[in-house]
């Protein structure tokens, strides 16, 4: 079900995924000029403390404390922050996508994808900071999953729950962020196709994608 505008890739005029609009929509879109630039510098670094925080502290939280308790509580109280911070602020203010359930009146749940749309009267986040979202989104899942055999293959079996965790909480906003940008698509091997397809694509011409703007948000519902 859908309601309102279709979400990038899902256009009524178009259907290419590598239109400039939809990769305006992703925040994959420089200013205009080359550069290291951040439009958003308090997002992007709240965006990667989070999540590399938890990570040292899982590492090193034998060297600091002596205290299991206290290293497990610690460490999931940055996956949590984490997750509710690239969730809700980080997505929408970096590459314009956001996510999230939503229950109906019927009772019903429905999983909601938005991406923002490409406006003339506002611009959209740099190319830097798309790149440092999409890096920090999917290197540190990665992470915590060579955690996970490195926990099997030591026997520190305690870990365990802890490194699922990781997984499952980071895990689960790259899948939802994906989806955003894949316009919603729930077959997660075309996601998985048309995604790296996407990535390459931009990555090799980056001069092809204009300067952005926002406008309204496009959804779309499952």
């Amino acid at each position: 079900m859908e309601r309102g505008l279709k979400c990038p890739g899902q256009s009524v005029g178009s259907q290419n995924p590598y239109s400039e609009s939809s990769a305006c929509a992703l925040g994959l879109c420089s200013e205009g000029a080359s550069g290291f630039f951040l439009r958003h510098p308090l997002a992007t670094f709240f965006h990667l403390f989070f999540r590399v925080s938890a990570i040292v502290t899982y590492v090193c939280c034998d060297w600091f404390s002596r205290s299991f308790v206290g290293c497990f509580v610690t460490v999931l109280l940055l996956l949590s922050f984490d997750f509710w911070s690239v969730k809700n602020v980080t997505g929408r203010l970096m590459v314009g996508l956001r996510w999230w359930n939503q229950i109906d009146e019927d009772g019903k749940s429905h999983w909601i994808f938005e991406a923002r749309k490409a406006s003339p009267n506002q611009i959209a986040a740099t190319e830097a900071e798309a790149r440092i979202f999409w890096l920090g989104l999917i290197i540190c899942p990665l992470i915590w999953i060579v955690f996970f055999f490195s926990t099997l293959f030591s026997l520190k079996l305690k870990w365990l729950a802890l490194v699922i965790a990781g997984i499952s909480l980071q895990a689960a906003n790259l899948y939802g962020y994906i989806l955003c940008k894949m316009g919603g698509e729930s077959d997660i091997s075309k996601v998985t196709a048309r995604f790296l397809s996407q990535t390459v694509f931009q990555t090799a011409s980056p001069s092809n994608f204009q300067k952005p703007g926002l406008e309204g948000l496009e959804i779309h519902k499952h």
